[in-house]
């Protein structure tokens, strides 16, 4: 008896000392990183704006960093380099999502096309995606569409001008964003301008883009997620119930509407249907009720944040405001009103939407990847399931590969193929490989169309002196302005 009780005391030490061995050799495999607290890690140490926090460590402790968020292992990349090492060379092996606790509360996340490993359902959506939204032809199709939604807000705000009213323009933008997406997809506009928060679309989609991007004790300590100690999960359930509630509603009665045999909208909720009539095992209606909210989410609050900090530096820089003015009259027609198409063709323009975006990225940390196997990063093994963040914030306004990176300077982008559509890693807003962000066309087209808008047609007078703008942003899944741009128009066209 005292021989098997030995046999178990030296068997249990043994066991103890050979996972402390692998737990090193894991670690002496992974990237560097700051020493972090018993249980907590390094929590403490990325404090209410992670992306700067985590720039400044990366200084010390190299581009590829290895941090620990309670019970959780994260490397994080903040160069060029080690971002093309993850997103490129390593796409397959990187490619995964690790998914907040918040998102559980989104029914059929498991068909979300953010969140799902890349199988093959997910590529059916990313097919249906590209087929029925952003392709050429399917964007071309739509512009009248946008174009219509942009008339009606150029006569809200000529409105505001004869009243001398101050216009919120993040606010404004997100209306627009938020009716050219509902034109699309349901051809029909959910809110007006006069609405404070139109319709409902604004809290949730404000509520999701907190409670998303927000520190949740959950998702770094997994055996506190049934407790949901900090209410995360149930704030994001009441806006996802709301989504969900509103998507259903649209489908509905798009259903009794084909049912009748009623002449057919032509828009996207036509087409998806469609297509699930074609590809029902793969695409069925959880999809495109998942897909709507996801379209809801990802083209307002992205669009509309753009085009207010886009706003706010041409408003702080009137020379480069006229320039816009002066390029956006080449192409404006006899009646007035600029064209969508029209505007594709202008450098100067997209050289400061470009250079807001460097500059004001709307997701600063990209959505985090996971390894879906053991991966290799120049000299270290990354282990599967090993949390990755990319720190695009700390990439675009690093001097190394930016001169003046703290300056607003459009000309940078001009006489250069410098793009962001994932095949230069020093600018990477959206992302890049197989999950960069699909939405980039239709973006592109709606903040160019709100911003040329805004420029052509009025003078903007800010409430206080330029010096006195307040350009402090607050950090969640996107990055806002801390103070809503509020300008009064005089319309000058």
């Amino acid at each position: 008896m005292e021989l098997i009780l030995i046999f178990l005391i030296l068997s249990s030490i043994s066991l103890i000392f050979f996972f402390q061995a692998l737990d090193l050799y894991r670690k002496r495999r992974l990237p560097p990183g700051p020493t972090g607290l018993p249980i907590i890690g390094n929590i403490l140490d990325l404090g209410p704006k992670p992306h700067e926090s985590l720039a400044k460590l990366s200084k010390k402790h190299g581009p590829l960093m290895t941090i620990r968020l309670g019970s959780i292992t994260t490397v994080v990349a903040s160069t060029p380099e080690a971002a093309r090492d993850i997103l490129q060379r390593n796409d397959d092996a990187c490619s995964g999502r690790v998914v907040p606790d918040a998102v559980t509360a989104l029914d059929n996340h498991d068909a979300a096309v953010l969140w799902i490993s890349p199988n093959e359902e997910w590529r059916t959506i990313r097919k249906a995606l590209n087929t029925f939204l952003t392709h050429q032809h399917k964007l071309d199709t739509l512009r009248g569409l946008r174009e219509k939604v942009v008339d009606g807000m150029m006569d809200f705000v000529r409105e505001c001008g004869r009243k001398n009213v101050g216009v919120d323009i993040g606010k404004l933008a997100f209306a627009v964003a938020l009716n050219q997406m509902s034109n699309t997809c349901l051809s029909q506009s959910v809110t007006s301008y006069e609405s404070e928060d139109f319709g409902g679309f604004k809290t949730a989609v404000k509520t999701l883009m907190e409670v998303d991007g927000k520190f949740n004790i959950s998702d770094i300590f997994p055996v506190l997620k049934p407790l949901d100690p900090q209410n995360i999960r149930r704030q994001a359930k009441a806006a996802y119930d709301w989504f969900d509630k509103v998507t259903e509603g649209f489908i509905s009665e798009r259903l009794k509407h084909r049912k009748l045999k009623l002449p057919r909208f032509g828009d996207m909720l036509d087409s998806l249907l469609d297509y699930s009539e074609d590809n029902e095992a793969d695409f069925g209606l959880k999809h495109i009720k998942t897909l709507l909210v996801d379209l809801f989410l990802a083209g307002t609050e992205t669009s509309s944040n753009t085009t207010e900090w886009a706003m706010t530096e041409l408003l702080l820089n009137p020379d480069i405001f006229s320039r816009v003015r002066e390029e956006v009259s080449t192409i404006v027609g006899e009646d007035g009103k600029i064209q969508e198409a029209k505007l594709l063709d202008l450098p100067y323009l997209h050289a400061v939407i470009k250079e807001t975006m460097r500059l004001h990225l709307s997701v600063p940390l990209l959505v985090p990847h996971k390894t879906e196997t053991e991966a290799k990063l120049d000299k270290y093994i990354l282990p599967k399931n090993t949390q990755i963040l990319v720190n695009a914030w700390a990439i675009a306004r690093d001097p190394m590969y930016w001169d003046d990176p703290l300056m607003f300077n459009p000309r940078r982008f001009l006489g250069t193929e410098l793009d962001y559509k994932g095949q230069h890693f020093n600018f990477i807003p959206f992302g890049s490989g197989r999950r960069m962000c699909p939405g980039i066309p239709l973006a592109h087209r709606v903040v160019s169309l709100m911003v040329a808008s805004f420029v052509y047609h009025f003078d903007w007078k800010l409430p206080h002196a330029r010096e006195e703008m307040d350009m402090s942003d607050i950090f969640g899944l996107t990055l806002l302005r801390a103070t809503p741009l509020v300008a009064t128009p005089t319309p000058v066209k």
